[in-house]
């Protein structure tokens, strides 16, 4: 009995340098991954996170399941890395504006999902907020050729509104991509108002205090369970954190420009995500679409010049 007592001791640093161990080993294996690699995972688990979202939005609502999801992710990153508050008298507009996009992407994309938008269709279109941003920032030919694509797939859409697909819902999209659109450059200069992940953290926050609102008038948060609630947070883990962890690392190591084209990735991933778990039939008039879209940004990003 005294003997195996005694053994503890000598155990606990065994099992506390095995653990250490594993976490090196784990580490070095994701270290190995390819960026590509990495950043597809990160567009799967976005888009299984909106599939999931239309699931859950019955039970928590659209504004709910904004506000737990973003109230989560931001306590996930001041958990795992507490901001500094010094800046926030300086810099609170940033932060404002921060909030505001970001509930902007969020909270009309889950809109366009309620309004019956399949998901690859409400990816295509969100998608063109950040495309639309880099041809109006450039001033080459080619540029307004890959617009002109763009708007071809935005144009095979067209004729399914007021039949299978609701205008509103595809307004929600649009207003989506309006706010990714601002989403980029206000990302950009809380990076350099803040450092590191501070500003995400700060802009997280302010996000969730403005769908606050939103999720209390709809009233149908508070009348969710419990397994609808661990439903939403597996929502924000899919798109808010896992996305945002990955591509934090991810981004150290590849250029912006091949940035863009696995990003590019998203609309047609989002049809595929919404084909196979949501039963969303896409027919070859909205495939062209989507792919219209996806070959444009595509193109974008690669005839764009590499910055200094």
């Amino acid at each position: 009995m005294f003997s195996d007592v005694a053994m503890l001791p000598s155990e606990t640093p065994e099992r506390d340098r095995g653990f250490a161990a594993g976490r090196a080993r784990l580490a070095q294996a994701y270290g190995r991954l390819p960026p590509a690699a990495l950043m597809l995972l990160a567009v799967i688990s976005v888009e299984l996170s909106w599939a999931l979202a239309t699931v859950i939005l019955s039970d928590v609502g659209q504004a709910g399941t904004a506000f737990v999801s973003t109230t989560f992710a931001a306590t996930v990153f001041t958990v795992l890395s507490p901001p500094k508050l010094g800046g926030i008298r300086k810099h609170w507009p940033l932060i404002l504006f921060f909030g505001l996009a970001d509930a902007g992407m969020f909270l009309p994309f889950l809109w366009s999902l309620q309004y019956g938008i399949p998901l690859g269709i409400a990816s295509s279109i969100a998608f063109l907020g950040p495309l639309g941003l880099a041809v109006a920032t450039s001033r080459r030919f080619v540029h307004f050729l890959w617009i002109g694509i763009a708007a071809l797939g935005v144009a095979l859409l067209t004729p399914a509104i007021g039949h299978d697909l609701s205008a509103i819902g595809l307004g929600c999209a649009a207003a989506s991509a309006i706010a990714w659109a601002a989403f980029v450059p206000v990302t950009k200069l809380a990076g350099r108002a803040f450092g590191g992940r501070d500003g995400l953290t700060l802009g997280l926050w302010a996000s969730s205090l403005m769908l606050l609102p939103f999720a209390l008038v709809e009233g149908t948060m508070l009348q969710a369970s419990a397994v609808s609630i661990a439903g939403n947070l597996l929502v924000a883990l899919l798109g808010s954190v896992l996305p945002w962890a990955v591509e934090y690392s991810v981004i150290q190591r590849i250029s912006p420009r091949t940035y863009g084209i696995l990003v590019s990735l998203e609309p047609a991933v989002g049809a595929l995500v919404g084909a196979i778990f949501l039963s969303q039939a896409i027919g070859l008039r909205m495939w062209i679409a989507v792919a219209c879209v996806t070959i444009a940004a595509i193109g974008v990003t690669l005839s764009e010049k590499p910055e200094d």
